[in-house]
């Protein structure tokens, strides 16, 4: 379990800094707005064209990636039915309590884990894969389109193709599936932009802590949602990759333990960036990541592996 701790000693700094900085004033009134449009616009396209580039094609196809998606798709429809119905949220809140009931934090907790605990770095890739090339650009066009929903019915569908985070993803999907390699004079300054995205992602989440309601977390949407992905999501992974695909010992073990990250910074990125849900986003967030170490825990104890 030393992987998971030097994991989350990492978040913990990063998201320390953002606190001081909100609670200081440095960046000024509009920092946390500042930060996140700079992971939105620079940090995260270039993370995504970097990260969709140099993956295999093949793991589109793998076993891991259909479990990884039955997971997703319980929750979402699970969400979707629960927040509509019981809730009466809205639709953008529901894009957002969407994401954060099913995207999992692959990249500063879900590495550690997987070299420390699953001993597979590749074990995360396919998880990482459907959010970058499927669940982010499917959310994303629909907030768009939302967006323009008094502009004519061709700009509205057209947002979505200006949108930095979609083409980003056709960008990496396109080099990816060609096998063509960035010339060096491109590819390292897209490698120091990549690296702004999760250091800013988890400063921006600390910045969004000073000032808010302790007590946040009660809100019936977030507990929705916090079950959904603390829960819900490694349960039906589990179920899929056990009783219906019936994979070996250690994948069963992996696709749980990777179905039971917390929810993603990335997901208080684009409440931020579209101004809708960010308490939401910034409470499941939080409430996720301090169950994930008893969760993983559970999952270790009770799964062979």
């Amino acid at each position: 379990m030393s992987g998971v701790l030097t994991g989350f000693a990492v978040v913990a700094t990063l998201v320390a800094v953002g606190y001081v900085l909100g609670r200081t004033g440095a960046l000024g009134p509009s920092g946390q707005v500042v930060v996140s449009r700079l992971v939105f616009f620079v940090g995260t396209p270039a993370l995504l064209v970097q990260t969709l580039a140099g993956a295999d094609v093949h793991v589109l196809l793998s076993a891991q990636l259909a479990v990884t998606a039955a997971g997703v798709a319980v929750v979402l429809g699970l969400w979707l039915l629960l927040a509509r119905w019981r809730l009466h949220l809205g639709r953008d809140e529901l894009v957002v309590g969407g994401l954060a009931s099913s995207f999992v934090n692959a990249a500063n907790i879900g590495l550690p884990v997987a070299a420390y605990v699953l001993r597979d770095l590749t074990a995360v890739l396919p998880a990482m894969l459907l959010q970058m090339a499927v669940l982010t650009p499917i959310a994303l066009g629909v907030l768009d389109v939302g967006r323009h929903a008094g502009a004519p019915s061709v700009r509205r569908l057209l947002a979505p193709l200006a949108n930095p985070v979609l083409l980003a993803s056709a960008v990496g999907i396109a080099l990816s599936v060609t096998g063509w390699r960035l010339p060096t004079a491109l590819s390292q300054p897209l490698g120091l932009l990549a690296g702004l995205a999760v250091p800013g992602a988890l400063l921006a989440f600390g910045i969004s802590l000073h000032g808010r309601d302790a007590h946040g977390w009660r809100a019936p949407e977030v507990l929705l949602a916090s079950a959904l992905k603390a829960v819900v999501q490694p349960a039906v992974t589990y179920v899929v990759a056990r009783f219906v695909l019936r994979l070996d010992d250690q994948a069963v073990f992996a696709a749980t333990v990777v179905a039971s990250l917390p929810t993603a910074q990335n997901v208080l990125t684009y409440a931020v960036r579209y101004d809708v849900g960010r308490d939401l986003a910034r409470d499941t967030v939080l409430v996720t990541t301090v169950l994930v170490a008893p969760v993983l825990l559970l999952v270790s104890v009770l799964l062979p592996h």
